[in-house]
């Protein structure tokens, strides 16, 4: 079903020809392993390139009078001044995702997500934005926000810095886990955490190794009997959602919400 969506909506590709292409985005991502080549490649400059996941947990321990971070992505929807909707999930397509619902595809917020070829994607309003959001969360996908050189390859359009990419990640099929293929000082510059977020392991891990097999970005190790959690950690929360002994939690600190809202807007400018 969603193989014949994704054709039908315009792409002209089975999931094999996307898959391809998928994955010469991986060999591209491997170039910053080149000396001299980090610095300059434009899919993890921080100046092309400033993305994080933005936690869907419910259960985020924070101040009071606080917001949950997911209500940012609402703010954020708001504020846009276009609203674009891709038909469908290039990564879950190609990859034939059996997880997660491929009928999901990207939000693009701002000026320049008018430049997506129509044929992939449409404009919605604040309400139907929100309730794509919304739906995505509920499926279980974690958003990560920011802005994303990668897009414009992959839709063929210029940069401009006035397109904010609302991806719904999915562990098994993201390109973001092509992020490990490049060198960490580079991959930390472009692919930050949530500002003031903490993920703890507490005394009730039994060392199960759930959370690390979910963990695509390899941050989770099992040592002695206990689950580690590495600075490697972006933060999304899934290890928590999937510890079945609710060995993990996260918290955000004061202000939080507001320092990751102010680094997001001060990069992107999408209206």
């Amino acid at each position: 079903m969603a193989k014949k969506a994704f054709i039908e909506r315009g792409i002209g590709k089975p999931p094999r020809f996307i898959r391809m292409g998928l994955e010469f985005q991986r060999w591209v991502f491997k170039l910053s392993r080149i000396p001299g080549v980090g610095a300059r490649h434009p899919w993890v400059r921080p100046d092309k390139t400033d993305v994080r996941w933005v936690p869907i947990n419910t259960d985020i321990r924070k101040p009071d009078d606080a917001p949950l971070p997911i209500t940012m992505v609402d703010r954020l929807i708001e504020e846009a001044s276009h609203r674009v909707i891709v038909y469908n999930c290039g990564c879950r397509t190609g990859y034939e995702c059996r997880n997660y619902p491929a009928e999901i595809g990207c939000l693009h917020l701002g000026d320049g997500a008018l430049d997506i070829p129509k044929t992939v994607c449409r404009e919605v309003g604040i309400a139907e934005a929100k309730e794509h959001a919304h739906r995505a969360i509920e499926a279980g996908l974690v958003p990560i926000v920011g802005k994303a050189h990668v897009d414009d390859f992959i839709y063929s359009i210029p940069h401009t810095g006035t397109m904010m990419t609302i991806c719904f990640c999915c562990e098994c099929c993201c390109l973001t886990r092509f992020y490990n293929e490049v060198p960490e000082k580079y991959r930390d510059a472009a692919f930050t955490r949530f500002e003031g977020i903490e993920v703890r392991v507490t005394d009730e891990c039994k060392g199960c190794g759930k959370c690390e097999k979910r963990c695509f970005i390899e941050a989770i190790t099992v040592v002695d009997g206990r689950a580690v959690i590495s600075e490697q950690c972006r933060a999304c929360g899934r290890c928590s959602i999937t510890c079945p002994d609710d060995a993990i939690e996260i918290s955000v600190d004061e202000g939080s919400f507001e320092r990751t809202y102010e680094r997001i807007r001060a990069n992107v400018k999408y209206y």
